[in-house]
């Protein structure tokens, strides 16, 4: 695996090892990674160590990715998620201000593998993890050069998807509005498609406003999607749209200093308006930028149907901070640890969301989150959690990642009669499914002896 983080093999280990205690403590709190005064240590050891980087870490995940992405068609979303410590910033050391200004804190935005067929998360592609610096005087955005900026970001997603998933059937870069960059689809690779909600009216080669021009497109078809929480309702509810397609030929910005890519690009646009929406909310509208081609009313349900999976990645959000690892309330304080820590919470994230989607059934193997070699472990683990019942026997086949899941639920407290197991009891299950696979580990060392 070559040299630094990912060729040290004692340094890998101790990767996996807090990585599993990650997984399942529902803290972190490096006391309780730990798990005892020498864990904690080395805990501490494996965050601060200098081979050890944010960087290091998710190229260490992405490199698993890869080969559960082989074969495949794969959407890559990505999106960034603040971790803000309002009112626990005290010690804290290394950090900027936070989206609100005032406050410390950092940013994470992570790359995340979703097969485009099953919907099922398959890992962590790449990311990045940084914080602002307190400056005095700012240069105005359109001023600055895309590199100097935080939102070369998204412009950067696809070259890492491109990189690292060269054996997937296909990939499509998924991003909200912040990925509308002219860059980003301008000087995208080649092999990468990207689908990206339209955050700003562009002018077009024509003269003509975007906005204006797709109001123009005739209605196609009509659906009816579940809108997520945060854009609608507390509960989220079901929407029907009025769905229409076309192309358009967007220019170069005439603002910034970048003079990068062709002096305009071609797109196709969907635009998804919702119809009789409920008194007192604004209508859906949901206007898709693509450079996947559309052709037909089944070509632009696709975009749409790709685009809605961006919510997988709200859900990664979600169980790194309130549902599950409470990453803001971690007492890491420098900097650099604390990224360490964010990098390896992401990848524990994205595995605890593996082993939830495949609770019911799934064709993907055990190995997309354990070694192969711990099979035999988690064989003889699941076999002492089997009931009479056969509503109490794991009905997947050895080896696959539904097995696994169906042993970790278990694990965690699922009876296997009540409603599927949710990410924090697969937290939680994870979590001894680990400490029984350390002592496996340890036994089978000793017995080699």
């Amino acid at each position: 695996m070559g040299g630094g983080f990912c060729g040290d093999i004692r340094a890998s280990r101790r990767f996996e090892k807090v990585l599993e205690d990650i997984a399942d403590s529902g803290s972190l709190v490096v006391r309780k990674l730990g798990r005892d005064r020498a864990g904690e240590i080395a805990a501490h050891r494996l965050l601060g160590s200098e081979r050890t980087t944010p960087q290091a870490i998710l190229e260490e995940s992405a490199a698993r990715t890869a080969q559960a992405c082989r074969g495949r068609r794969v959407v890559v979303a990505q999106d960034t998620t603040e971790i803000n410590f309002r009112g626990r910033d005290r010690g804290r050391r290394g950090l900027g201000p936070a989206g609100d200004g005032i406050s410390l804190g950092f940013f994470i935005h992570p790359l995340i593998a979703i097969d485009a067929a099953e919907e099922a998360v398959l890992g962590v592609v790449g990311g990045k993890i940084w914080t602002r610096a307190h400056a005095k005087t700012k240069t105005h955005r359109h001023k600055r050069p895309p590199e100097d900026k935080e939102s070369i970001r998204w412009i950067e997603a696809a070259q890492i998807a491109a990189d690292r998933l060269t054996e997937a059937a296909g990939v499509v870069v998924i991003g909200d509005r912040e990925n509308d960059i002219y860059q980003a689809f301008a000087c995208k690779p080649p092999h990468v498609h990207l689908i990206t909600r339209a955050r700003g009216n562009r002018r077009l080669v024509t003269g003509r406003l975007l906005f204006e021009t797709a109001e123009r497109f005739a209605s196609a078809f009509e659906i009816e999607v579940r809108v997520a929480a945060s854009e609608r309702s507390p509960q989220g509810q079901v929407a029907r749209l009025a769905v229409s397609f076309g192309k358009a030929t967007i220019a170069r910005p005439r603002t910034g200093q970048t003079r990068q890519g062709p002096e305009a690009c071609e797109i196709h646009v969907v635009v998804a308006r919702e119809i009789d929406p409920r008194a007192g909310t604004q209508p859906l509208i949901w206007r898709l930028l693509t450079t996947l081609p559309i052709e037909t009313a089944e070509d632009a349900r696709e975009i749409v149907r790709l685009y809605r999976l961006r919510w997988r990645i709200e859900e990664v959000f979600r169980v790194l901070k309130r549902d599950g690892l409470a990453l803001e309330k971690t007492q890491v304080e420098s900097a650099r640890r604390l990224f360490n820590l964010a990098a390896l919470a992401v990848v524990a994230a994205t595995r605890i969301l593996q082993l939830t989607d495949a609770r019911d059934a799934s064709p993907r193997p055990a190995a997309d989150v354990i070694d192969e070699r711990a099979i035999e472990a988690a064989a003889a683990i699941g076999a002492t959690l089997e009931g009479r019942t056969e509503r109490q026997k794991n009905p997947h086949p050895r080896g696959s990642l539904s097995w696994l899941a169906w042993i970790t639920a278990r694990l965690g407290g699922w009876n296997a009669y009540y409603k599927p197991p949710g990410p924090k009891t697969m937290a939680d299950g994870w979590r001894r499914l680990a400490a029984m696979l350390d002592g496996y580990a340890i036994a089978h060392r000793k017995s080699l002896v």
